[in-house]
């Protein structure tokens, strides 16, 4: 079994995280992506074996009437607010899409994430969006992993990401994953993301991973991510293939 362990963002400088972690998850390309020249010297300055993975563009699956929208670095025109988000089939979501996927090129990223919002509910109107976005984009390779938020029944998620290919993502505390490999597990913090989690917790986590039985990322998004992660690195050495995360996370 394979784990690649690490946080939802940089918790420390770049260089300090790249010694201890084997990937990171970039938050920058959900609220505005980077310039590609960016993104390139970013891969540049990691180690060949260091990963990236990338949280998708907000255009993409959050509507502008979204709070995250504060940090776009545009302006959408009141007129052209229902032409974005909620995976709907427009141009500017699909431009938005390939805006995302050539920042992931850029960092020769392995996987993307898309996280719907609360409000994309189960909807027949939103069961077809992502039907015709997903059946429609150029995927270049990439894994692409999906976090719904909200009141998702479990068969609709399980039959979705198997028809549209896509890896479920959940935090493990909250909900099962139900499709896809390798696993994509976010920890945002039990009861908040102010949580440290405690080794109990973390044991427990490890012992779920081993019966489930396949690769898995394990990306931490709690205040505590810095500190927790390293500590599941330290518990997850011996006798498994932890990667230079399993290798190099210590005091």
């Amino acid at each position: 079994m394979e784990l690649g362990i690490g946080c939802c963002g940089f918790p420390v400088a770049r260089e300090r995280y790249v010694s201890e972690f084997d990937v990171v998850e970039i938050q920058q390309t959900f609220y505005h992506p980077p310039r590609v020249e960016t993104a390139r010297k970013w891969r540049a300055t990691v180690p060949p074996g260091f990963e990236f993975t990338v949280k998708a563009w907000q255009l993409i699956t959050h509507s502008p009437e979204s709070p995250t929208y504060r940090r776009l670095k545009r302006e959408i025109p009141p007129a052209e607010r229902e032409r974005y988000g909620l995976f709907r089939p427009t141009d500017e979501v699909f431009a938005a899409w390939d805006e995302t996927r050539r920042i992931a090129g850029a960092l020769a990223a392995c996987l993307v994430l898309f996280q719907s919002p609360p409000r994309f509910t189960p909807t027949a109107e939103h069961l077809n969006n992502m039907r015709r976005f997903f059946s429609s984009i150029d995927r270049a390779g990439l894994l692409l992993a999906w976090e719904p938020r909200g009141d998702w029944p479990a068969e609709t998620v399980r039959g979705l990401c198997g028809e549209l290919e896509l890896i479920h993502c959940v935090d493990p505390f909250r909900n099962d994953p139900l499709a896809g490999t390798p696993l994509y597990l976010r920890l945002h913090g039990r009861d908040g993301y102010r949580y440290r989690y405690t080794d109990e917790e973390l044991a427990a986590l490890l012992r779920r991973l081993a019966g489930w039985g396949r690769p898995a990322y394990v990306m931490f998004n709690n205040v505590f991510m810095y500190d927790d992660a390293r500590r599941f690195a330290r518990m997850a050495r011996g006798g498994t293939e932890w990667g230079r995360t399993g290798e190099r996370a210590e005091d």
